[in-house]
């Protein structure tokens, strides 16, 4: 046997005496290192903070914007966004006095001021009318285009003039008279004169309405109503308030919803794949019957079950529907993901080192699911809302006055060439919002995949 002798140089630390590699950043845990990683996508960091100020639009906006979104401004309705809301006093309405009225010699005429309290019209006779229509449009009138509303027919031995009092607003109109014969159809060529209407109010209903505190208010005077960021819709309720107070219920739904037949999926895809066998198989031939199930007629179910009449809120049974019928998808992806996590070497030594079932399924097999998981949820979170308001549309969601970004675009939809603001916001935020929640899953299933840590 040869004898070795050892120097104390032969015991110098590898870095100092060979110039080693030193550790070049401190060791991270699982979570510290998938937030490094998150922090370094820009995308995903930017939908963070989206997502953040959804919440403090939903939580926080009421208390900055006290506005109830139900109250109705009917001075001010469907008025987009930064719309002139200046208004004339004027003294209170008086009766027209159609005596004094003098016609034109031809077409179509304005009598005094248009203002909303009325509008006064008076046209030349024409020949051989037996009486007049008078119509009133918000487009322009051509020869190819429908006259507008019918506001209605005048006799010709009553004279030639018409007053419109029928819900005028701050806006220009477009009317038409044409002559009509004994047997009410019309004949000959309609007259037209476009009219700009000025929005008045009285002392007395400025008053009312919180418009000044003044008592002794002089006819002329300008005031301003109240002021809606946003517009308001065709009820003149304000937009902002709805889509704050709409949130609510939106991203309730949208994110609860999710996250409760999320985490059924989760615990039940766990438990067949982990078991295996006869169970795994019962257990999926269970979860394959559950998507079977119609959705839509379970919904009507538990409305009835829940004594939801027609014209009520039906979020309860949409919740209870959503909870029972969609955590399959979930459940059978996360069972794929255990199936294949079992089989690897790490949870063969964890077992040989004594651990348990649930210390297996807890500790590595979810948190290596984690990144389908959130891509699970991220989707989840559009289709519970566009499930509200597709609901909502066929009168079984979120009932008026009720708000919701669903019933609110519902509401738009119906509208949206005249005022095209009532359906633009809340669509706008639902595609912010399902845009946000994708691109953060798509961060955080980057940022938690194990696999991407030895890319780094």
């Amino acid at each position: 046997m040869t004898d070795v002798s050892l120097s104390p140089s032969d015991f110098e630390p590898i870095a100092e005496s060979l110039g080693g590699d030193a550790i070049s950043r401190p060791s991270l845990s699982y979570w510290q290192d998938a937030w490094r990683r998150l922090r370094e996508n820009t995308r995903a960091i930017f939908s963070l903070y989206i997502v953040i100020g959804l919440l403090g639009f939903t939580l926080l906006g009421p208390l900055l914007w006290q506005v109830d979104p139900s109250i109705q401004d009917v001075d001010q309705v469907s008025q987009p966004p930064f719309a002139d809301r200046s208004v004339m006093i004027v003294e209170p309405y008086r009766s027209w006095n159609t005596s004094l009225v003098t016609s034109p010699t031809t077409g179509l005429a304005s009598v005094g001021n248009a203002t909303t309290q009325s509008v006064r019209l008076t046209w030349a006779a024409m020949n051989d009318a037996a009486g007049y229509r008078v119509y009133r449009n918000v487009f322009p009138v051509s020869a190819t285009t429908a006259l507008g509303l019918p506001l209605g027919d005048v006799s010709a031995r009553n004279g030639t003039y018409f007053e419109d009092r029928l819900d005028l607003a701050a806006t220009r109109y477009y009317y038409s008279v044409i002559a009509i014969d004994d047997n009410l159809a019309e004949v000959g060529d309609p007259v037209h004169i476009e009219v700009d209407v000025q929005r008045v109010t009285t002392a007395l209903d400025a008053r009312k309405k919180n418009l000044t505190d003044a008592t002794d208010l002089a006819v002329g005077t300008q005031l301003k109503l109240a002021a809606h960021p946003l517009g308001t819709d065709y009820l003149g309720r304000d937009l902002l308030a709805r889509l704050m107070h709409g949130a609510r219920v939106s991203l309730f739904i949208g994110i609860f919803a999710p996250l409760l037949y999320v985490l059924i999926g989760i615990a039940y895809g766990a438990t067949a794949g982990f078991i295996g066998g006869v169970v795994d198989q019962t257990m999926m031939r269970f979860a394959d019957f559950v998507v079977a199930l119609p959705f839509l007629l379970f919904m009507i179910v538990f409305q009835i079950a829940f004594g939801v009449q027609a014209g009520e809120s039906g979020i309860l049974p949409m919740l209870i529907a959503m909870v029972v019928l969609l955590w399959p998808a979930t459940a059978r992806l996360v069972r794929g993901q255990i199936l294949q996590i079992r089989e690897e070497g790490y949870i063969d030594a964890s077992r040989l080192l004594g651990a348990k079932s649930y210390y297996l399924i807890g500790r590595h097999m979810i948190p290596n699911t984690m990144g389908v998981i959130l891509v699970t949820l991220t989707f989840a979170v559009p289709t519970a809302i566009f499930t509200e308001a597709f609901l909502s549309f066929i009168g079984m969601g979120v009932a008026p006055p009720t708000p919701s970004w669903g019933s609110m675009c519902n509401e738009g939809l119906k509208t949206m060439l005249n005022t095209p603001h009532e359906l633009i916001f809340p669509a706008l935020l639902i595609s912010i919002t399902v845009l946000a929640f994708n691109l953060l899953g798509d961060g955080l299933r980057d940022a938690l995949d194990a696999r991407m840590r030895s890319r780094d």
